[in-house]
């Protein structure tokens, strides 16, 4: 039963930073629709969660660089 609550607070943990990573990106003005949990990092009795940026169109990759370099205002 342990292993279980620490298995679901670590998922839980990783869900609420891709939640704080997509609202910071909304702020900076980019959306990465496909921004997931990996599902395959989140098998077994012991999950290791990886956040899945996902696919973007070129537009949004030229955005999310100009955020990352603070060129967004």
């Amino acid at each position: 039963m342990v292993e279980r609550s620490r298995a679901a607070a670590t998922i839980k943990d990783a869900e609420d930073a891709r939640d704080e990573l997509r609202v910071a990106l909304k702020g900076a003005g980019v959306t990465l629709p496909s921004l997931t949990l990996d599902g395959v990092s989140l098998a077994g009795d012991f999950p290791r969660p990886l956040l899945d940026l996902g696919r973007c169109t070129p537009q949004t990759a030229r955005r999310l660089a100009e955020a990352l370099r603070g060129e967004v205002g």
